[in-house]
This record gives C-alpha cells, structure tokens and sequence, in this order.
C-alpha cells in the first residue's frame, strides 16, 4: 500500500478519478495534508519527486544527485508522510480508508502532490522553462488543427 501511496504522489499531475474528488472523506484527507505541511516541506516533497523520476533510466543521465541527496530526500519524505498518516491526519486518513480504501489514500496524497507541483509552478525561472517550448511550436499547424485558419 505504501508503494501505491508513492507512486500517486510522484504521478501527482494526473487527474483524480472521476467521483473520488466528490468523496467527503478524500476531500478532508487532502485538505488536512495541505494544510498540515509547510511550503519547504511541498518543496522536499517535490524534490523527492524529481529525484524519483530521474531514476528512469532516460532520465538518468540528465540528473547529477548523489545517492546520499536521494536518500536524504527519501527519509524527508518518509518523516513527513509518518507525521500525516499517524499525527496531523490521523482522523481524516482513517475516514477515508473506511470509505474508499488504499485508493482514497493514494488520492488525498495525490492533492498533496498537486499542491507541492504548484508550488513549484509559481517560480518564474519555471514558467519561464516550461513556456520555452512554444518558440518552436509550427503555429500554423497547431491553428489549422484547431480550426483557427
């Protein structure tokens, strides 16, 4: 179940499933662990995803972490996950895995992954990374697939 709880946090731009988001329960477990971390801890939380997705081996090459960075970055996320699930959310994660089970826990950790990636989003070197692309978009043909002659 942990792993699961991981991997929806590392995937966490994904859409929530249709109906969960409409779950009580799902929703107070997301509330509860936005609420109950601080910005740098969405920021570790984020850097542990980076870190995570650079094992890939495409990716791999790319980041230059050493193994104790990574694992530095594991045991943050592993004391701030403990802190949720047995403290600061303890009422909430139990609620929602009556009604939903490990599917609502990977769900309200999923709007705590969504959270921290906008954190992250907000920087302006970002936005400016991640909007460098569209100097080599063929506009014409992205206009015409859309019906914008």
């Amino acid at each position: 179940m942990l792993k699961q709880v991981w991997i929806a946090l590392a995937i966490a731009g994904m859409p929530l499933v249709a109906g969960a988001q409409q779950n009580a329960e799902i929703a107070a477990l997301g509330q509860c662990l936005g609420d109950n971390t601080t910005g740098k801890e969405r920021k570790d939380l984020s850097k542990w995803m980076f870190l995570s997705m650079a094992a890939h081996p495409e990716i791999k090459p790319l980041a230059k972490a050493s193994t104790a960075e990574f694992e530095q970055a594991s045991r943050s996320t592993a004391a701030i996950f403990t802190r949720l699930i047995a403290e600061s959310c303890a009422t909430e994660v139990r609620a929602a895995m009556k009604t939903g089970g490990s599917v609502a826990l990977q769900l309200g950790f999923q709007v705590l992954g969504q959270l921290a990636m906008q954190e992250l989003m907000t920087n302006t070197a970002v936005q400016g990374a991640i909007s460098g692309f569209e100097q080599y978009v063929d506009r014409g043909k992205v206009n015409t697939a859309i019906g914008n002659p």
